[in-house]
Formats: C-alpha cells, structure tokens, sequence
C-alpha cells in the first residue's frame, strides 16, 4: 500500500479527516514527521530541520485561516549532541516566534534515523476548508513556486549555506488569517501545486483551468537545465508551503491587498478536470518514499 492509498483508508475510516489540520471546538490540530532519508539532505543543519519540520505544521494551521498558538516535536536520533539538540531547539523556537506562536517542548527518543515528529495548535472561528471553491472562482498561490527543490539541487552540489537559507520557508500564518475572509478554499503546497489542484478539486467537486507562467522562484532557474525541469521544480517537487487558495473574482483586489505577501493568480476554479494550458495536469507530487 502506497501513501496515498493509505491516506484513502484513513479518510473512509475518519470521515472527519481530510483538511490540513483538524477542528475540534475553535482550535486547529496537526502533526507531521519528517525522517533523515526522506526530509533532510546531507547538509542540512539541525537549526533548518527545526525550523522546516516545526514549520511544516505551522503551515497546516496557516491553511486553516487560523492563529497559530503552540508546538511540540518529538526528536530521535542514534545519539543526542549538545549542539545538534541546541540548534535543533533554536530552530524550532525561532519559527514559531516568527509566526506568534511558542514552542513549548516535547520528547526525546533514541532512534537508529534522525526523525521528527511535530504537532501544532491553533485557534480560529470559522476555519477554511479544502471543500468551497466553486465553478468561476480564481486560484491563487502566495508566494513563489520551487524553492524546496531549487535546494534539494544546491544540497547535491555541496552548496549547503544557500540551500538552507531556501529550505527555510516562512509559514504563511499571518497570510492565512488575513485570506480567510476572503477564501472559498484553502490549503497548502507542501505537496505540490499540481497536486494540491487535484486535492482542492476533489474536495470541491470541481476542476481547475490553470495557465501559464507560474510564479516560480527565481532560485529554480540558476538549477534546473531546461523549461521542463523548471515545471517539474515548480509544479510537481512540493514541500514549498505556500497558500493554494481560491476566491471570487469580486474578493481578488481586497485579498491581494489583506495578504500582505504576493498572491499571483494561476487559473479559475471549472466544472471538471485540472489542465495547465489547456493539457491535462497529471496527479502527482511530493511523497514520503
């Protein structure tokens, strides 16, 4: 069983399931886990996995249009160092900080791999779900598209400083509060764009019309060789975090303007399929393998 059909067992077993976060009582709930082989190329420091794993959950709440509140993370490693633990900590501390919200600890573990598990809380009224958009609606995405992967690229070339600085994103927390009242849908890119499309549609029961250019970063172009490894860092490599939302054509002026970040719009919410350009968008992204 693959992840993804995991995911479907889940979600016919907990018809609750499905959103980036769950609500219960005004309060936004997520976890994440991150592992050495799969999250972390060689090169990446323990203040950049604190702050990219803690952050993975903190875009979770962004998601959810809600304030984040608190985290928590679980560490295991074959062995606990002074500094690694410091740094890790230090990260860990300065993205919540960075988002208004307190890291308050968690746990220790022994584990033969280096991995991560984080939880995240927040709090909202009227939380934003992946299930809204309709039919006319423009699809926006904060931010840019590609910077995970553009670093993944200079991890391999032992360009370490650059790519942490890249791997380091900003959870769009304060983006979220200020998009959802003005979202019909929302959730983030840590899978991809492409298949963050396809997730919004089936929990809208529409499709997307999506059409060039993407608002790629400009770090993709100094790694990728050609226009097709440019889409496929940009579109398709996930793990950026950013917002994948839609809204009325009437709202867009008034998100753009709350968002307090770049809101590009990508395509329009249509009756059925995800297209860029007019072809279909094939259905894939980032996995945990």
């Amino acid at each position: 069983m693959d992840e993804r059909t995991a995911l479907g067992l889940v979600a016919d077993r907990l018809p609750a399931a499905g959103d980036d976060a769950a609500v219960v009582d005004g309060q936004v709930l997520t976890t994440d886990m991150l592992h050495d082989r799969t999250d972390f190329p060689a090169g990446t420091t323990r203040y950049t996995a604190g702050w990219r794993a803690v952050g993975a959950s903190l875009s979770d709440v962004a998601a959810m249009g809600a304030d984040a509140t608190a985290a928590v993370a679980v560490y295991a490693a074959p062995t606990f160092e002074d500094a690694e633990l410091a740094a890790f900590l230090d990260g860990a501390t300065d993205v919540c900080e960075s988002v208004g919200a307190e890291y308050v600890g968690g746990d220790l573990d022994s584990h033969d791999e280096f991995t991560v598990a984080t939880t995240a809380l927040g709090a909202v009224a009227d939380p934003v779900l992946r299930s809204g958009a309709t039919p006319g609606d423009a699809v926006c995405v904060t931010g840019t598209l590609g910077p995970s992967g553009a670093a993944l690229r200079l991890f391999e070339r032992g360009e370490t400083e650059r790519a942490n600085d890249l791997f380091r994103f900003d959870p769009r927390v304060a983006a979220g509060r200020a998009l959802a009242p003005h979202a019909t849908a929302m959730m983030d890119s840590s899978d991809g764009l492409a298949r963050s499309l396809h997730q919004l549609a089936e929990a809208s029961g529409c499709g997307f019309a999506v059409e060039s250019p993407l608002p790629v970063d400009d770090a993709v172009a100094d790694v990728a060789d050609d226009d097709a490894e440019r889409l496929e860092l940009g579109a398709f490599f996930g793990e950026d975090f950013e917002l994948v939302v839609t809204v009325s054509p009437a709202d867009l002026d008034a998100a753009r303007d709350a968002v307090g970040v770049s809101l590009t719009r990508v395509g329009t919410a249509v009756e059925s399929g995800v297209t860029l350009d007019g072809d279909p968008l094939p259905d894939r992204g980032y996995t945990h393998s």
